[in-house]
């Protein structure tokens, strides 16, 4: 099995200001942006006393000062993505263009904070002027109906057709694109609409629609929308799957907003929720715990697995590589063989992607994949090359640790058992297969890094390999791979059939994997 990690993490950068109860501002967005994977940072453009209930009094520090802090960020980090939020001022406005301009960056969102929810305006006229100087200068503008309406300088929308129109105008005036989003209009659908300028053909226009959500706690939508916006655009690269990933995303964190229970007024929404209810590990397991499963149905498959899991810790490799007794060519010679099998094993994560059902699981085992061919070849490659010719183990090695190589009868064995069925079953039923082949692959070697970790030392010959295992990233992965099979066990009987029948199989393969070494 390849060692697997959490790769791609974008690093986004929100320029916002703050509220002190976490719902809105700089706040949401570093909350939104970590729920989507990216890497917050921030900016802040102003110090607001704000609660649920709504904004007492805002102090804004000099604009001097919020250019340093930008230049102390982009002369340091790559910036993958910015997004824009509450700028207050006309030359705190002409400020962030000013860095844009001599800093330019991939992706930027703005969400022009203007209107309040009252309707009361929130800039000056000469700061309204120097925000709409920015739409040249940004990718994608989010503004709601009433914010729309004050950068075309007209009244705003009474219906999506209308909506729609101004949307085009703006896109058109400005050459940006532009996310309608039809919040403020009545009806039981919460439709949005991402308009872009085409050239010739004029706009392409992609829609989407989510049912309205009957809660008070929609503080911060706007902001958390804008920054998993830019998130999602810096991990796909394009605009229309960021919105239907963020559109997924912001469903579930205000259908279940009502459970934070923060505050009395309007409360935010749960950034969180699915992090936490998929088990993504919030807090380190306790040392040999491992990851646990995500609901019953894979508890019942890990415990159904126990037998064939306690003869891989019985195996004399496994014992000998937790306490660094192991033969230097032995573990040359399993690395080897698992350089072959990372190849197969991309490609079935890769065909994984292809088939998800959601964007998110898409991401996933696309990123999956690109870990096992990339970054963790690198420990086959160091190890390999580091030890060539000692202990009778490989010889000679090119760039390309796989290249080269012959697999053994067990490797072969289990890659034509991830690879081999299924591509005539349909696309459910290949997907919940597939699912249930790579995820033993995750979890035997997290369980295994967590039981041998407590073995592990500075001098200890096979450290890289255990810190692997044992990492929180590693742990955190597979507590994802886990909470996908929870969800495909869920399906009918046919897919879970698959599911399980092929975990189990796979199992076996790590226990026999492991025994050849």
């Amino acid at each position: 099995m390849g060692e697997l990690s959490v790769r791609n993490v974008p690093r986004i950068l929100s320029i916002a200001g703050t509220d002190p109860t976490g719902g809105a501002g700089i706040q949401a967005d570093l909350k939104s942006i970590a729920a989507n994977g990216g890497y917050g940072m921030a900016v802040v453009t102003a110090l607001v006393a704000q609660n649920t209930h709504g904004v007492r009094s805002v102090h804004t520090p000099p604009a001097g000062f919020l250019r340093e802090q930008l230049d102390a960020v982009s002369d340091d980090v790559i910036i993958d993505a910015v997004k824009i939020g509450m700028l207050g001022s006309a030359e705190v406005a002409r400020m962030v263009g000013s860095w844009l301009a001599d800093v330019r960056q991939p992706a930027v969102v703005l969400d022009p904070v203007m209107v309040a929810s009252s309707g009361d305006r929130l800039l000056s006229p000469d700061a309204e002027d120097a925000l709409r100087g920015l739409l040249h200068q940004v990718d994608l503008v989010t503004p709601n109906l009433p914010e729309l309406a004050a950068l075309l300088e007209e009244e705003p929308a009474q219906n999506w057709d209308e909506a729609l129109e101004q949307g085009r105008r703006l896109a058109g005036e400005y050459d940006t694109a532009v996310l309608v989003k039809g919040g403020h209009l009545a009806g039981t659908a919460a439709p949005d609409a991402l308009v872009m300028p085409d050239g010739e053909r004029g706009f392409t226009i992609s829609a989407f629609s989510s049912v309205r959500v009957d809660t008070k706690n929609t503080h911060g939508t706007g902001c958390s929308l804008s920054a998993a916006l830019a998130t999602l655009f810096a991990r796909t690269g394009n605009w229309a799957h960021a919105l239907e990933g963020a559109k997924a995303w912001l469903q579930e964190a205000l259908e279940t907003a009502d459970l934070l229970e923060v505050g009395t007024g309007h409360g935010p929404v749960n950034h969180f929720h699915g992090v936490w209810e998929r088990g993504l590990v919030p807090l380190p397991a306790p040392a040999g715990s491992g990851v646990p499963p995500a609901g019953e149905r894979t508890a019942d498959l890990w415990s159904g697995t126990a037998d064939v899991r306690a003869r891989i810790a019985r195996l004399d490799f496994v014992r000998g590589l937790g306490d660094g007794s192991l033969d230097r060519g032995a573990f040359s010679r399993y690395l080897a063989q698992d350089a072959i099998y990372l190849r197969g094993y991309a490609r079935a994560l890769a065909r994984a992607s292809e088939l998800a059902p959601t964007l998110q699981e898409q991401l996933f085992w696309a990123e999956s994949a690109s870990g096992a061919l990339e970054a963790e070849l690198d420990l086959h490659r160091n190890w390999l090359h580091a030890n060539a010719g000692r202990g009778g183990a490989v010889g000679h090695l090119p760039a390309d640790p796989a290249e080269g190589l012959v697999a053994m009868p067990v490797t072969r064995g289990y890659l034509d058992h991830l690879l081999g069925p299924g591509r005539n079953a349909g696309n459910r039923i290949e997907y919940a297969r597939l699912v249930g082949a790579v995820v033993p692959c995750f979890w035997v070697y997290a369980d295994a890094g967590a039981a041998l970790a407590a073995g592990n030392h500075l001098a200890h010959p096979y450290r890289e390999w255990l810190n692997t295992y044992a990492d929180p990233a590693f742990a955190a992965a597979t507590a994802r791979a886990v909470g996908i099979l929870e969800d495909v066990l869920s399906g009918d009987d046919v897919q879970r059939r698959a599911a399980e029948e092929a975990f189990v199989l796979s199992v076996q393969w790590e226990h026999d994997f492991f025994a050849a070494g």
